[in-house]
């Protein structure tokens, strides 16, 4: 048995923001692989299913995710589990938005679910961080991390996804290097691709006809006509 815990908050308010980045990722994996129904445990919901020939519990804690540590560490002790079992799917400002990195153990990162989780279950457990980009300044992130993904962030959102739910067997076997391979061929040239929105301005901008260019006469009684109204005399 293992627990794979995608970290978000739960309502529709919250449905789409970058911090629920974990819980989308549990979705795609719960669909893709034909998980059972979504049902209430744990303080969250739990969907069961299989993967690479195991057993697995997905886990959406519904604790909001600063109390994150709540849900994971019940469902942990439930199954008599140690961290080495739990893998934990969160977003992760210090990566470029669409870049997967997959570690075990280390610092929270200023990332409250996940410092949640390291204080009921302590911190050897796997993380795959989901990059969502930095919006600049340290002032900004709560505002950013609470805010929604974009239109045009659906370029690398999507197949990244795509590629999580795919490659979930991966994860489940332990082939870290493997999954994030397989994540960076998806979501590759994706990431940093101009806004659909501008892209099309920009052909308007390129199709748009020219004014074709007037040659005024020189000489003769028209140009003198023209530059006595010009006051060139």
């Amino acid at each position: 048995m293992l627990i794979f815990a995608g970290l978000g908050n739960p309502g529709a308010k919250y449905a789409n923001n970058r911090h629920n980045v974990g819980f989308m990722a549990a979705d795609a994996i719960a669909r893709r692989h034909s998980f059972s129904p979504w049902t209430k445990k744990f303080q969250g919901e739990i969907a069961e299913g299989r993967l690479g020939g195991e057993k697995i519990l997905l886990l959406k804690p519904s604790t909001f995710m600063n109390l994150s540590g709540q849900s994971v560490g019940e469902a942990m002790r439930f199954y008599k589990l140690e961290p080495s079992a739990v893998t934990v799917l969160y977003d992760e400002i210090d990566l470029a938005a669409g870049k997967v990195r997959i570690k075990i153990g280390g610092s929270a990162g200023g990332h409250n679910g996940i410092r949640s989780i390291d204080q009921h279950i302590a911190n050897d457990y796997r993380r795959v961080r989901i990059g969502v980009g930095h919006p600049g300044a340290k002032e900004l992130v709560h505002g950013y991390v609470l805010g929604d993904f974009s239109k045009a962030d659906q370029n690398w959102l999507d197949p990244l996804l795509q590629s999580i739910a795919d490659s979930a067997d991966m994860l489940a076997k332990g082939e870290d290097n493997g999954f994030m391979n397989k994540i960076s061929l998806a979501v590759g040239s994706n990431v940093g691709a101009p806004k659909p929105e501008k892209a099309a301005q920009s052909h308007i901008r390129q199709a748009r006809p020219q004014k074709p260019q007037v040659k005024l006469p020189e000489t003769g009684p028209m140009a003198a006509m023209l530059k006595k109204l010009l006051g060139k005399d």
